[in-house]
């Protein structure tokens, strides 16, 4: 099959991320150059130096415009920046958060509401904006998997864990954001389920991927299979159910029955994905 041309009317998935994240970075960076040129040069200078914040600051916007080693492949759509990268910004992002929000509530409790909401108006609303920004770099950094979930594809995106299904070799591979957790014999796999108490028991329709050719009895299984599946209803308590993946190897010695990864289930798209990955483990 012929591969599709990336050009800039078909960018590699990943490019809107890294684009996001620079126009965010050339905003703060416009702003507090504003801020500067409002002040004299020397005394701005001077405390810049002398404020350790200042200096966090200067780090963030040098990682958030150059974003050093960030690259938008189209096997890793959603993780285009390095792990380490991806870290600092969410920490540096974080910190900037807090402090903007102290700033903001001290200045509004210390000058009350009507004041706080002219200085709204006299920084045309950068008050409010800055914040909100930390924010978006905050969660455009989540944590999530490599992908989304692609039955047909066997592709299945649960939580931040990605796995991939290769129904030839019979190989899955698991993938903790961006980091390779290993590759496994699909028959050596299970999901266990970990429901919450007082959960409903009641087995719901499960997604058939099929693994064998046209005309296999491996297809008629997978409504067995499915139906086997426990229901992901939230507990009495609000708890989200759990499922974990686990490795069990006979040729392993001392390796058995490891648990490959846990992970709560949050959304609708997390059970779903479960529930598939669920069925095409048992059809191997």
């Amino acid at each position: 099959m012929a591969r599709t041309k990336e050009t800039r009317a078909n960018a590699a998935p990943g490019a809107g991320t890294i684009f996001a994240l620079r126009a965010i970075g050339l905003v703060l960076l416009a702003r507090w150059l504003f801020s500067m040129a409002q002040m004299d040069a020397g005394a701005s200078l001077l405390a810049m130096v002398s404020s350790p914040w200042a200096c966090i600051n200067l780090v963030f916007l040098f990682l958030l415009i150059f974003l050093p080693g960030a690259r938008a492949v189209a096997e890793r759509p959603f993780h285009p920046l390095p792990q380490w990268l991806r870290q600092a910004l969410r920490l540096f992002a974080f910190l900037g958060f807090l402090f903007a929000v102290w700033s903001v509530g001290a200045f509004t409790a210390s000058a009350g509401w009507r004041r706080a909401a002219n200085a709204v108006a006299a920084s045309n609303g950068w008050l409010l904006v800055a914040p909100a920004l930390y924010a978006a770099v905050l969660w455009i950094c989540r944590p999530r998997a490599l992908w989304r979930t692609n039955i047909a594809a066997r592709r299945f995106a649960i939580g931040r864990y990605a796995v991939s299904l290769d129904p030839v070799t019979r190989t899955v591979i698991v993938w903790a954001e961006r980091r390779k957790v290993g590759q496994y014999d699909a028959r050596e796999l299970s999901v266990r389920w970990a429901v919450a108490q007082g959960a409903r028991s009641t087995p719901t329709p499960t997604p058939a991927v099929a693994f064998g050719a046209v005309g296999e009895a491996g297809g008629a299984g997978a409504s067995v299979g499915a139906a086997a599946a426990p229901s992901l209803a939230r507990g009495a308590f609000g708890r989200r159910p759990k499922i974990e993946l686990l490795w069990d190897s006979p040729a392993a010695a001392g390796h058995n029955r490891q648990t490959v990864f846990r992970t709560a289930l949050t959304t609708e798209g997390d059970r779903v994905a479960a529930r598939a990955l669920d069925t095409s483990l048992q059809q191997v």
